[in-house]
């Protein structure tokens, strides 16, 4: 691999666009000098963003692109407006020629899933690619997928993601071995879907080499940390995710107004600030920011569209490591040894529907 990470953004994706990338992208080179970066988008807003970042100029290359993928625009809509022409199709298309090692968008997820499934197909023996995000946890971080690339699972589409989800874990836990666990109901084993219950019982028989399968867990296990990868489908990990994010706000507004209250508790916010300010580091969205596509020829990076540069930082820092530490080899690598599960196909009968009936994280 070159010694330069080349990363592809789509400067015109999500809520902010160029406003945010451009500033997010500078973040990220000031920790990562060694990353070059591919710009697609409307140059009449990047460049005036550039002539005041001389570093970050020298270190991009801009393209033009006259089409946006709107965030509210239907995947199918997407590909059939975008198709070659949008930002968000360039910076996918840059990781399929090998122009850059990494693309990394804020846009609207089920567009970017879909052009970059169509792009860059996915692995082979892979029927359906997911989406991994890290969790926050009290031992430190997870990563869960799939937290919303589509709907449904059979048992072998399981399987795979429990070896795609060790291998990214490898990579940012740095762990030999990681710990996996498969989101159920219940941890007795009679518990739970025929599908959930047929990919554990080939997860312990295989004892792949790449992974220590922890056996199921539940919900509340995944804050806790009880194991370093959870696997789930992408209906149930969506929902996960986007009630633990709706948690973290109430929370933080629940502590709010019982610090408001009154003149002593006041008092003792300014007491505790210390404690409060690593409290809110830790709740902070904008460090795990970033979902990995796992199961792709090619590394893709979502950020949250409606993140900061910060945010948007962290997502490049994320498809960074995931270039610099080889992710699409290991995966392959833990592919080869992938346990089967008789009887079952590989792509679900949900991979069947139209791109736009597989429901997406926003």
């Amino acid at each position: 691999m070159s010694s330069l990470v080349r990363i592809a953004l789509d400067v015109m994706g999500g809520d902010h666009g160029p406003e945010v990338v451009i500033p997010g992208a500078e973040i990220a080179l000031t920790r990562h000098p060694d990353i070059r970066y591919l710009l697609f988008g409307d140059k009449a807003r990047i460049e005036p963003l550039l002539a005041s970042r001389p570093k970050l100029a020298a270190a991009s290359e801009v393209f033009h692109t006259d089409v946006v993928v709107q965030m509210d625009d239907k995947p199918s809509q997407a590909l059939r407006r975008g198709r070659r022409v949008s930002s968000m199709w360039k910076a996918i298309d840059a990781v399929h020629t090998h122009h850059a090692d990494c693309a990394v968008s804020a846009g609207n997820t089920g567009a970017l899933m879909a052009m970059a499934k169509v792009n860059l197909k996915t692995m082979a023996g892979i029927g359906r690619p997911a989406i991994a995000c890290l969790w926050p946890t009290m031992r430190g971080e997870s990563v869960v997928l799939d937290v919303g690339a589509s709907i449904g699972a059979t048992a072998q589409h399981l399987v795979d993601m429990a070896v795609m989800g060790a291998a990214m874990a490898r990579i940012v836990f740095d762990i030999d071995r990681p710990s996996v666990g498969l989101l159920n109901v219940g941890v007795e084993e009679i518990k739970g879907v025929e599908e959930v219950k047929e990919a554990g019982a080939a997860l312990r028989e295989a004892n792949h080499p790449g992974l220590n399968y922890h056996g199921f867990v539940e919900g509340d296990d995944i804050g806790r940390g009880v194991v370093d990868v959870v696997v789930t489908e992408g209906f149930a990990g969506n929902i996960a995710l986007k009630t633990a994010e709706g948690t973290a706000k109430q929370f933080a507004e629940y502590l709010r107004n019982a610090i408001n209250r009154s003149f002593l508790s006041k008092i003792g916010y300014v007491l505790a600030r210390s404690a409060f300010r690593a409290l809110r580091e830790k709740l902070d969205p904008r460090k795990s920011n970033g979902g990995v596509f796992l199961g792709l020829n090619g590394v893709v990076i979502k950020s949250h569209g409606g993140t900061d540069a910060e945010g948007f930082a962290s997502a490049v820092d994320i498809g960074y490591d995931m270039v610099r530490y080889e992710l699409l080899s290991r995966i392959e690598k833990n592919l080869d040894s992938r346990p089967s599960v008789a009887g079952t196909p590989t792509v679900p009968p949900a991979a069947a529907l139209p791109t736009d009936a597989l429901q997406v994280q926003s």
